[in-house]
């Protein structure tokens, strides 16, 4: 009797949980097309890394941070003063691009195992943190193009153009 009044119940909340009504659906990527080396004149290695965040459930959720922890990398916080705002909000169904500098400190120690990044949001059932490991992205040669971890591909492109522009 108890189990067959508490199966509706129970029906409806997996029903929420797997629209993404109660928690968000989130697809996280970044790409190279963009990626250029820049040295500040404190001889700081950076570059500017931009993120697409796709909401595939249905509720709206905020993102109010992004880090890694990691050797050799770690991303700064928004720059009001170049126009990135410090939270996004992701309606249910659509998706938001950011952009997040990025300091490589040592390009020899950042891991050859994808890492991953840890993402903090808000919804309306409160905060929270999750982590994604993007996918691999690829090293092209004349031979055959190669599956590099993210960070890798990312620091290889960046750190190669800060020793020879013309790479």
């Amino acid at each position: 009797m108890v189990l067959s009044a508490c199966f509706p119940f129970a029906l409806v909340a997996a029903a929420l949980w797997w629209s993404g009504a109660l928690t968000p659906q989130v697809e996280w990527s970044a790409g190279d097309f963009f990626l250029h080396a820049e040295v500040d004149r404190n001889g700081v290695l950076s570059t500017t890394l931009r993120i697409e965040v796709e909401n595939r459930g249905l509720a709206a959720f905020t993102l109010t941070d992004l880090a890694t922890e990691m050797p050799g990398l770690r991303f700064l916080p928004a720059d009001g003063s170049k126009n990135q705002p410090s939270e996004v909000t992701v309606h249910g169904g659509d998706s938001e691009r950011l952009e997040r500098r990025v300091v490589i400190t040592d390009c020899a120690a950042v891991p050859h195992e994808p890492q991953p990044v840890r993402f903090s949001y808000r919804t309306w059932t409160g905060s929270r943190t999750t982590e994604a490991t993007w996918d691999s992205w690829w090293l092209q040669s004349p031979e055959k193009d190669v599956p590099v971890a993210w960070q890798r591909g990312l620091v290889g492109k960046v750190c190669s153009e800060a020793v020879n522009p013309g790479w």
